[in-house]
């Protein structure tokens, strides 16, 4: 089943009378359900139907008219969607610089090793993120983006979360369009000033590289920055430097907060579950060994560690509602008109806990995934943590090696404990939400080496 609803009862200003609308509890006039949203709307959306959602903040920065997530399917959008698909994120793409990850993915055991000698607990989430971080910065630039010991990796997190955060907060501007350009609450002020600061640092990185290219001592990368210059100077694509930072900018807010905080509900699930753990630890050590990171190549031969991370998927899902779509036209839909110009949310969160599709919801059994073909490519409704058709995220391919990589790292390499005692069952699941969900206490456990 794939469950949605159609935000907007109004039509070019004028209420929807003589069509039969999607259902949803009683409204207020103009106000709608705008009272009953509170804030966790992945959870009260369940119940309530919103008015429109057009998300102003995202014009901050212009990122409305760049950013791949937002942009309307267009010429560009088109293009970009094809670099992504063709260029950057193909298997023959991932498999060619998997080693920029494999050595990043050796420096985080050490530095989680060194914890573990020491009897110190880390911030598994933390930790998580700063991998992440270089991970993906050195697919992208073939470098670190931050020193893990530094506090700059904690300042760029805090954008990031920054970022997600004011996305994911209820805007007064997006539902009464004659606030819009007062930005009563500062949301688009202060997402200007996070994209700003984001947008000059890819920017300088950029200009760094072209001009690095013009030494005769310079060796070419294979990396994605390369890649991307070369689109440009060999005039594969009409892109442009603009355009391409902001691409920048899309693919480290979506990559890196969505894949540590995933890292991070996967390891509070083991922990309070610990025979899952036991099953996971057995399952590589019969494949691959104990206490080795994992290989991108491993990924395939590891079918429990896979129905781990589409349980996680399932439970906690990146994104608990896809970005906004609006309705091109109007749409019969299983009985139900949306009328044209409506703004639609996937309430993700809310299909992976409808009991209708899933035995036991709230618990977290990776067993349900074995033996099963649902996957998370957008084919399967009751699983789209990364959505589905067109707009499916591109960064899927490289966003799941990542995942994998160093969920399975830290499950194989290391036992874990709990700091202070404190018992699997007794683990904070309280959320804090944004456009991305993360756990409002983080969770800390202390690493022992296997």
């Amino acid at each position: 089943m794939f469950l949605f609803r159609a935000f907007n009862s109004f039509r070019n200003g004028r209420k929807s009378s003589k069509s039969k609308l999607p259902p949803g509890p009683r409204r207020l006039p103009i106000l709608g359900n705008l009272l009953d949203l509170g804030d966790k709307s992945h959870r009260t959306s369940c119940s309530v139907t919103e008015p429109s959602w057009k998300l102003s903040e995202v014009r901050a920065s212009r990122f409305n008219d760049f950013g791949l997530s937002y942009i309307p399917v267009s010429p560009l959008w088109r293009t970009l969607r094809k670099v992504c698909v063709i260029h950057l994120f193909s298997a023959l793409k991932l498999d060619a610089n998997q080693y920029l990850r494999r050595e990043k993915i050796h420096e985080l055991i050490g530095n989680v090793r060194k914890s573990s000698l020491k009897g110190e607990a880390i911030n598994v989430g933390q930790a998580a993120f700063e991998a992440t971080l270089n991970l993906l910065s050195n697919t992208i630039f073939s470098m670190d983006l931050v020193d893990p010991n530094s506090s700059h990796a904690q300042e760029f997190r805090k954008t990031v979360w920054d970022i997600n955060h004011e996305a994911g907060l209820p805007n007064l501007a997006d539902y009464f369009p004659l606030l819009r350009k007062f930005d009563p609450q500062g949301i688009r002020r202060r997402m200007t000033v996070y994209f700003d600061k984001l947008l000059t640092l890819f920017g300088n990185m950029f200009d760094e590289r072209l001009e690095s290219r013009k030494s005769k001592n310079s060796t070419a990368s294979n990396d994605v920055l390369d890649t991307l210059i070369d689109i440009i100077e060999g005039g594969i694509e009409e892109l442009d430097r603009n355009q391409i930072i902001y691409l920048l900018l899309v693919l480290f807010v979506a990559g890196t907060d969505t894949t540590s905080n995933t890292t991070e509900w996967a390891m509070a699930e083991l922990l309070r579950n610990p025979q899952v753990l036991f099953k996971a630890k057995k399952e590589m050590e019969q494949t691959i060994g104990k206490g080795k990171p994992i290989e991108e190549s491993d990924i395939n031969r590891l079918p429990y560690l896979q129905a781990i991370v589409k349980e996680t998927f399932r439970m906690h899902p990146t994104v608990p509602l896809l970005i906004p779509r609006r309705a091109g036209s109007d749409v019969d839909l299983c009985g139900f008109k949306v009328p044209e110009g409506s703004q639609m949310l996937v309430n993700v969160w809310a299909i992976g806990r409808d009991p209708s599709i899933w035995e036991n919801p709230d618990s977290f059994m990776p067993e349900r995934f074995l033996g099963s073909n649902i996957d998370v490519k957008g084919t399967d409704f009751g699983l789209i943590p990364f959505g589905a058709g067109r707009r499916i995220c591109p960064g899927l391919p490289l966003g799941n090696r990542m995942l994998h990589l160093i969920l399975g790292s830290l499950i194989n390499c290391f036992d874990w404990k709990l700091e202070d005692g404190i018992s699997p069952n007794k683990i904070d699941m309280e959320e804090n939400f944004g456009l991305t969900v993360k756990k409002v206490k983080p969770l800390r456990a202390i690493p022992i080496v296997v």
